[in-house]
């Protein structure tokens, strides 16, 4: 009887594989959109020393963020390289429990536009004549094109690197490489075969971002006004992205 039972489940489970099989190599390139959130939460905690006074501070960031732009992808089966121009308005907030030089709580919009250099691993499984899905999983590089802000106490958008309403901590004017990003992302995608050629591709990804040159710029700051080097920080960046295209399959090695 256990023996019968268990013949039943590996011919199930090797039929199911059957149906699910490694897609042919074929190379492949195309574009469209994309839109998702990018949401920070960092504290930043510990002792200080002011006025000669011992003093605990605490320092929080929150920033949430839509984004919407376009992409251009090259696909080599088990690789995707991808260039995008996004778009992100959020709106963000600072809230500090001390009263510091050249620090404060403030709120109000952020405006930024960036571009992305995107290598992902991925291995597609082939479920019909049509669909096939793969995991996807690699790194993102965001180049900063554009960074502006408005404060709650003044409604006018100022350019973030005009070195007038902020500042590095060498009290000068900051630079948009300040904004550059690393994202480790993860997600999983799906192609939906058209024609022979033409295909529908709709990817879901998830990215982690680390800490910006901004970021810790601004983590020196505090650290600098209270006296503490290592007064520390805790948090993340991250969201996910959604992303939607057309693309054209122009060389295949085996029969499709």
């Amino acid at each position: 009887m256990r023996k019968g039972l268990l013949a039943v489940i590996i011919s199930a489970g090797l039929a199911l594989c059957g149906n699910m099989y490694a897609a042919d190599f074929s190379l492949s390139a195309g574009g469209g959109g994309l839109i998702g959130g990018l949401f920070t939460r960092y504290t930043a905690s510990g002792h200080g020393i002011m006025g000669g006074e011992v003093l605990h501070v605490v320092q929080t960031q929150d920033i949430n963020q839509f984004n919407y732009g376009g992409f251009v992808f090259f696909d080599a089966t088990y690789a995707e390289l991808s260039v995008s121009i996004q778009s992100g308005v959020n709106t963000w907030e600072q809230l500090l429990d001390q009263v510091l030089p050249d620090l404060k709580s403030d709120k109000g919009k952020g405006w930024e536009t960036m571009m992305g250099f995107s290598l992902l691993a991925k291995y597609p499984f082939t479920l019909t004549n049509r669909l096939s899905l793969f995991p996807l999983a690699g790194v993102e590089y965001q180049v900063s094109l554009a960074q502006k802000r408005s404060l709650s106490a003044d409604n006018r958008v100022y350019n973030r690197t005009n070195g007038i309403y902020e500042k590095n901590k060498d009290k000068k004017a900051l630079k948009l490489s300040d904004w550059n990003s690393l994202f480790i992302n993860v997600g999983a995608g799906a192609d939906f075969n058209l024609t022979s050629g033409l295909f529908i591709r709709g990817e879901i990804l998830y990215g982690f971002r680390l800490m910006t040159p901004w970021e810790k710029d601004g983590l020196t700051q505090l650290q600098d006004a209270v006296h503490n080097p290592n007064l520390k920080l805790s948090g993340l960046t991250s969201g996910p992205s959604f992303r939607i295209g057309l693309g054209w399959r122009f060389f295949t090695l085996g029969k499709r």
